[in-house]
């Protein structure tokens, strides 16, 4: 196929090429992959460039840099899949190739393979929010590498999925803290305040600008080493329409539902816990697990309890007979209830189902959005989603429905979310339409639960 890039795409080839290191901050759907893989094409036919890795999500690296290269015309790149066993992994380093791919749960694996004395000169990093976190082991040890690549490039539509704390790590890649600093507690206290935080502990849930210049003066400095666009500026896409079913539990689930949440309630209450991150992510994720219609006990065993959400999806299908839908869910026991009910859904664990369900071949594709939401392109198989199991994560919940709400989809695109009435369920719902923050939103939606029970206990 002939590639003829856009104006915006053109100006973004060129950006890659006059800088060695630089941030593509492109909306889903703009096409940074084949924008990229043109540059690289360029950097090598010039002898720029000799050998150049690429860390992106798992499902990534298996097959969507391979299969972008291999749409257009004027990419002819050798790629080699470093994946498999640490055997596979050694021999496809050893193959002869131009791009090599690995997951970025390998990178510290292969960080130690080479003794931080990487052989790549260039360093791609696809959807770079994956090493915003400075105290990971992935960025960390990405981090000693960095001299030995001449040129860097990191990739992502989200660049600041929670907040502008977001950003050191990332930038640190593309210029080793030259725009914002070398250290993350540097550009911390020149840059950010405390917004949402534990006065006991001191810890920090949230940062915010420390006023408007502070802000203005962070753009500024990142400016001359990014390219950032916003998709509805550039792309014309079918409308997209969301859906909320509203889910009615058995009064058995409801009333197990409201017994379990004042046992988890009365645990908080009782030991007098502070409502924090991980206490509430624990609380949130036993109500939504019995929203689904199921519930892990400690030996990690489920016990069934309704099928409502299994009901409500079938009745979806009915209802769009003869039309392939893709489904994300939340939880193993999630999957397999699925699976039972509806035999012939394929799981996504690959470049095999992306390619089927591409072809039209998959009546429904089972998701998780955590391994499915980067990079996928899967705009070509159908045009309805369902949310059967809900995220906290807005940066999840955006790049999972961009999977098929991008450019490529000549249909309306239809998200269903599964809501089980009166749960946890609608205050996830309820975040994700405001585009709340996940983890901010979590913490009062868990405030909101403990505060609403104490009312009744007051009241009665």
């Amino acid at each position: 196929m002939e590639f003829v890039p856009h104006p915006y795409q053109a100006d973004a080839i060129e950006r890659i090429e006059d800088h060695e290191k630089y941030g593509l901050f492109l909306d889903m759907g703009l096409g940074k992959t084949v924008i990229t893989l043109t540059a690289v094409q360029q950097l090598i036919d010039d002898f720029a460039v000799e050998k150049v890795l690429i860390i992106a999500p798992k499902s990534v690296a298996e097959s969507t840099w391979q299969d972008e290269a291999s749409k257009w015309e004027h990419i002819s790149l050798r790629f080699s899949t470093v994946l498999g066993t640490a055997n596979q992994r050694i021999k496809a380093l050893h193959t002869d190739a131009d791009c090599y791919v690995i997951n970025r749960e390998n990178v510290v694996w292969l960080c130690e393979y080479y003794k931080y004395r990487m052989p790549f000169d260039m360093l791609i990093v696809d959807e770079s929010t994956s090493f915003k976190n400075p105290s990971s082991k992935r960025f960390r040890a990405l981090r000693k590498t960095l001299p030995r690549f001449r040129r860097a490039i990191i990739l992502t539509g989200t660049p600041t999925p929670n907040t502008l704390n977001d950003l050191w790590a990332q930038m640190y890649i593309i210029d080793r803290g030259e725009a914002l600093g070398k250290t993350v507690t540097g550009f911390r206290n020149y840059y950010l305040a405390a917004d949402l935080y534990d006065r006991d502990t001191g810890r920090v849930y949230r940062y915010k600008p420390r006023n408007k210049q502070a802000e203005k003066e962070l753009y500024a400095r990142i400016s001359p080493k990014v390219f950032s666009l916003k998709a509805s500026d550039y792309i014309k896409l079918p409308p997209r329409l969301d859906n909320i079913v509203k889910v009615v539990l058995p009064k058995q689930a409801k009333d197990l539902y409201h017994k379990l949440e004042e046992e988890l309630v009365l645990e908080f209450v009782a030991q007098g816990q502070k409502v924090t991150a991980s206490t509430a992510a624990a609380l949130s994720n036993k109500l939504l697990q019995l929203a689904n219609g199921g519930l892990y006990t400690k030996t990690k065993d489920v016990i069934k309890v309704h099928t409502a959400k299994l009901d409500a999806l079938s009745e979806i299908v009915e209802a769009n007979s003869g039309k392939n839908i893709l489904v994300f869910y939340s939880y193993r026991f999630d999957l397999e209830a699925l699976q039972e009910r509806f035999p012939d859904a394929a799981v996504l664990q690959g470049a095999g189902e992306m390619r089927k369900w591409n072809c039209g071949q998959l009546p429904m594709l089972l998701a998780h959005p955590a391994s499915s939401a980067y990079g996928l392109n899967l705009q070509a198989g159908g045009h309805i989603i369902v949310w059967y199991g809900l995220t906290w994560s807005l940066e999840l919940y955006q790049q999972a429905n961009a999977r098929l709400f991008r450019q490529g989809q000549d249909k309306p695109v239809i998200v269903h979310h599964l809501v089980a009435a009166g749960t946890m369920d609608a205050d996830v719902m309820s975040a994700l339409r405001k585009k709340a923050s996940g983890q901010n939103a979590l913490l009062e939606a868990v405030k909101g639960t403990i505060k609403r029970y104490e009312e009744r206990v007051n009241a009665k």
